[in-house]
């Protein structure tokens, strides 16, 4: 089949790289303009964009997708499908009625679950047991269009959403190859959503970020494993803002944002209910750093309120 690709980050090459396994002709791939990285500030290209290239497939990288010329260039491709992982736009009816067997994404969620922006953040920072993909055609709505394949796995209780990223991008490779085999076969199933038991992802703002210390252990625990490694959750000790990449439940007592221990352990810090013990920070303006490493040169009492400014 003839195919044009649509995706950008890390977790997209998975899906494109399934495309090139299963033979089909990706005539042409679409994803982000290039991006400021790091603290040069260089032009970077997507990891779509990069794995693209070395395959030798023609790659558009356009600010919108209302340009006539994109639009033009679409409808000249003459693709049966558009493949979406992780684009990064909506796409208008104009531009899903451009293929002849429709539009279909690869969703990072058990559908209609965790519809939108953040659902690999969102699952973790719920504490999910179980997650998935779906495969599905794409309408105008927000992931509301009918399902064709949806794949499960468990989530482990020590995941962060690095973790969980990686597992799902396999997933949905796997998940795309089926599904490329039942469009090749011309019987593609669908099944409607249900829109009452949707969930949404939202983006994750500053606000989700933010360790307050005032919810349970077990919910700060989520909330850092949701956000690690990236964007991550943070506070603010002696005024200095820390990343904090990875941490652990514990039973200590205390009142809430109190440092309550500090040793080999990590710097444990008191909860509603329990208390979390930080294994690895990033200290504002520097790399980061497990917190054994970091108590050698920090001395934190004991009986300090952390987000205190």
């Amino acid at each position: 089949m003839r195919i044009v690709f649509m995706g950008t980050p890390d977790f997209a090459v998975a899906s494109l790289e399934a495309l090139y396994e299963a033979g089909q002709d990706v005539a042409l791939v679409v994803t982000q303009p290039d991006r400021p990285k790091g603290r040069g500030y260089k032009l970077t290209p997507s990891p779509v964009k990069s794995f693209a290239l070395e395959h030798g497939t023609e790659v558009i990288a356009p600010e919108s997708l209302k340009d006539e010329e994109v639009v033009e260039k679409l409808k000249s491709v003459n693709a049966d499908l558009f493949i979406v992982t992780a684009y990064g736009r909506i796409l208008s009816k104009r531009i899903l009625d451009i293929p002849k067997l429709g539009c279909v994404n690869v969703h990072a969620s058990l559908l209609p679950y965790w519809r939108g922006a953040a659902p690999i953040n969102r699952a973790i920072m719920n504490g999910d047991k179980v997650g998935g993909v779906t495969v599905m055609f794409m309408d105008e709505g927000m992931d509301t269009g009918d399902m064709i394949i949806k794949r499960e796995l468990d989530i482990g209780s020590d995941w962060d959403a690095g973790i969980y990223h990686d597992a799902l991008a396999a997933l949905g490779k796997d998940a795309l190859k089926d599904f490329i085999t039942l469009a090749e076969s011309g019987n593609i199933p669908r099944e409607k959503q249900d829109g009452s038991l949707a969930t949404y992802a939202a983006k994750i703002g500053n606000e989700d970020a933010f360790l307050s210390f005032e919810e349970s252990a077990e919910a700060t625990y989520n909330r850092i494993r949701g956000l690690s490694p990236f964007p991550a959750s943070f506070f603010f000790l002696d005024g200095k803002r820390i990343k904090v990449k990875g941490a652990r439940i514990s039973d200590g007592k205390g009142e809430c944002g109190t440092v309550i221990s500090t040793d080999k352990g990590g710097i444990e810090i008191a909860c509603a209910d329990g208390s979390v013990i930080l294994t690895c920070i990033c200290p504002e303006g520097k790399g980061q750093c497990d917190c054994e490493s970091y108590l050698c040169g920090h001395k934190i009492e004991i009986g300090l309120k952390v987000n205190e400014r």
